[in-house]
């Protein structure tokens, strides 16, 4: 089958029939019409489509070495340096396509799982570890261009350092019963992105299990899985109209609870379970942290331009460039571009081969990156509500434009270098960014991409290699061995 194409992608979705509820009520019909979904869904179907485009399939695709087919890029396991540069050109021709505000495009879960199966051999020999099926399915995935969400966290009932969840039902997912057929699931897991909008649910546990090693597991089953259903938190969608709403009528994502009522997972989707040191272990272990954060890099520099380009556009539209606080202003923005850009190309540059044959970028430029990130991009929609002052607030809509006081928009809201209709777009293009629901939740998004970002603190100052540095200090001031 190979990749496939939008329209191949709205359809499959459309005949899974998700259970999906949104304001109390499930939704019914074909989804991808649905006012709260469609948007979304068109993107998506946009960037299938242009893995299949003449001008760019040979740069978005790649051959099965199993079918012949065309398959999408990001299932290639990469061997070499020059294939984490081609992977990374195809990550960009995705995140341009959404100016990097779609944080689950289908190449971020589909490098996940291919950096799982990648390191499947780590399960090997393991208790209740099935590595065979993690590599099946992947290759099962690739070949049939499968989407999918993903879940890795169980909800926030208590969040202190030992906790032991003992309700008579259960919250957290955890497995309720071992069958001839497969394990069974019942509880819930938090913030599926794109929940019920993709072919599959990739589930892994995430963590230290000690006291709960019935949530320790990791599998796949489709969206449509009897018992699974999403529940979407509240839409951030404002209007359809992309005047008014260029960003949220286009790329909300929307994000769900997962509830598994009795789930029957079958033997062949389940990679472990019922071990809590693979699920501590297997995430970091494998090849996931590198190539994923790769993939997430390139897209939050593809964002950060995009942030750039609207932040110069708004001092250019009411002439405030001269001003040295806003050239002071605008090029944070810069630094923090060329930081990330720097630190995606170190990370590429010393990319290593490891164990599995697999060529990782270095971690440690990966990990900085993923701690400084979540601390400028508040600082760059902040500086963004700075340069538009009131004028972000001052934002017509598209219909009053079209209505008997068009000629005093005209003449009141008009820029310096723009028409008042051009500058009301840019103006409302920055609230939409962020201040809208939509441009708030982005912030949060990006504060929270990889978790805690104090736990991510905390991970770099462990794992990185300081002792060099402490010799030499050492070595100079001539200190004796310790006692």
């Amino acid at each position: 089958m190979g990749a496939i194409n939008g329209k191949e992608f709205i359809n499959r979705i459309n005949q899974l029939n998700n259970e999906v509820w949104l304001d109390g009520e499930k939704v019914e019909g074909l989804i991808s019409n649905h006012p709260a979904f469609k948007g979304i869904i068109q993107e998506k179907a946009a960037l299938y489509d242009l893995q299949l485009d003449p001008n760019y399939k040979s740069s978005m695709t790649f051959i099965s070495p199993e079918s012949g087919d065309p398959i999408g890029l990001s299932y290639m396991q990469p061997k070499s340096k020059e294939d984490l540069l081609i992977r990374r050109k195809m990550f960009e021709q995705w995140a341009k396509q959404t100016s990097g505000m779609m944080g689950r495009s289908p190449d971020y879960l589909n490098t996940v799982l291919m950096a799982f199966a990648s390191s499947a051999s780590f399960l090997d020999g393991k208790e209740n570890c099935f590595p065979q099926n993690l590599i099946t399915f992947y290759k099962t995935a690739r070949e049939k261009d499968l989407s999918f969400t993903h879940t890795f966290i169980s909800p926030q009932v208590n969040r202190s350092q030992v906790y032991i969840e003992n309700s008579k039902e259960p919250i957290a997912a955890k497995i309720v019963e071992v069958t001839n057929e497969g394990i069974v699931i019942k509880g819930a897991r938090l913030l599926a992105t794109q929940g019920g909008l993709t072919d599959e649910v990739l589930v892994f546990s995430v963590g230290k299990f000690l006291f709960n090693e019935e949530e320790a597991f990791a599998f796949s089953i489709p969206s449509n899985t009897k018992g699974l259903k999403f529940i979407c938190r509240d839409t951030f969608i404002g209007g359809t109209s992309q005047f008014d709403h260029p960003l949220s009528s286009r790329f909300e994502e929307m994000d769900t609870i997962v509830v598994f009522d009795h789930v029957l997972v079958p033997w062949d989707r389940v990679f472990y379970f019922n071990n809590s040191e693979v699920a501590e272990e297997f995430v970091n272990q494998s090849s996931f942290h590198a190539l994923a954060k790769q993939q997430v890099l390139t897209r939050q520099i593809v964002k950060t331009e995009f942030i750039l380009g609207v932040a110069q556009l708004l001092t250019e539209t009411i002439n405030v460039n001269e001003y040295q606080h806003i050239q002071e202003k605008v090029s944070e923005i810069i630094t923090g571009l060329e930081t990330m850009k720097a630190l995606l190309e170190k990370a590429e540059n010393n990319a290593s081969i490891d164990e599995h044959g697999v060529m990782r970028p270095d971690i440690t430029p990966l990990n900085v990156a993923s701690l400084i990130f979540p601390k400028m991009y508040p600082r760059f929609t902040e500086i963004v509500q700075i340069i538009g002052a009131s004028g972000v607030i001052t934002i017509p809509t598209e219909k009053a434009f079209h209505s008997s006081i068009k000629l005093d928009l005209e003449q009141y809201l008009q820029g310096a270098t723009k028409s008042a209709e051009d500058r009301v777009k840019i103006f409302r293009l920055a609230w939409d960014l962020t201040m809208s629901s939509f441009g708030t939740r982005e912030t949060q998004y990006e504060r929270y991409f990889f978790g805690d970002p104090i736990r991510i603190a905390s991970d770099l100052y462990k794992n990185f290699p300081k002792e060099q540095y402490v010799n030499h200090v050492s070595e100079f001031l001539h200190l004796k061995n310790s006692l």
